[in-house]
């Protein structure tokens, strides 16, 4: 009966060190693909994609719109400057609705949600009365310009020159704004959403029927 026990515990402590050595292994694969992605840039992607999915749910939606009364008039005096190098005021774009969007290569959320905003830019890239201004926060206007290439986006990319008027600032990324005809700002929506909906459709034909 001893030696049976023996042979069972022999066979447990066997058991148990293969386990072990599974986990350890399984941990160093888990680890190794967090360093590869880290190291190579890889992992912003990444959890686009898994911010992706959330936003398909279509839980995450863009408030339509402030309140009229407190609506306030957008100071467009915003330089800019496309990832081509044309020089750009936003001023320019006085008298039509512009969809103004501040991301950024490193911002996962801005990943995630900029597939939503392409098919948006589609349906109206042909409309003279909208006009869709993405700011890229990235400090290598190069590493925007490659991601948009890499994606084949053909959204309106810039960066900003000078400062941001104190009511088109945000500390958060991404920030989404939008501006009416009349210059006042209708939206402010601080953190990801799927504007490529029917109702946000919608919202902006009003807008640009105005």
């Amino acid at each position: 009966m001893a030696e049976n026990n023996k042979g069972s515990n022999s066979k447990e402590d066997s058991n148990t060190k293969w386990f072990r050595k599974r986990d350890l292994i399984e941990w160093a694969v888990i680890l190794t693909t967090i360093t590869i992605l880290y190291a190579t840039g890889l992992h912003t992607e990444v959890l686009g994609r898994i911010q992706q999915v959330v936003l398909w749910t279509g839980l995450i939606q863009p408030e339509m719109e402030i309140a009229e009364t407190e609506q306030e008039p957008a100071d467009l005096d915003m330089e800019l400057v496309s990832l081509e190098g044309k020089s750009v005021n936003l001023a320019d774009f006085r008298g039509k609705v512009i969809f103004l969007n501040y991301w950024a290569t490193w911002c996962p959320p801005c990943i995630a949600e900029m597939p939503n905003i392409q098919a948006l830019y589609d349906e109206y890239s042909q409309n003279d009365q909208i006009r869709f201004v993405m700011v890229s926060r990235d400090e290598e206007p190069e590493k925007a310009r490659s991601f948009l290439e890499r994606k084949e986006y053909s959204l309106p990319a810039y960066r900003l020159v000078g400062p941001r008027p104190q009511n088109l600032q945000s500390s958060i990324l991404p920030t989404t704004i939008v501006i009416n005809k009349e210059g006042k700002i209708v939206v402010k929506e601080k953190g990801m959403a799927n504007y490529n909906t029917r109702n946000f459709r919608n919202f902006l034909d009003s807008l640009i029927n105005n």
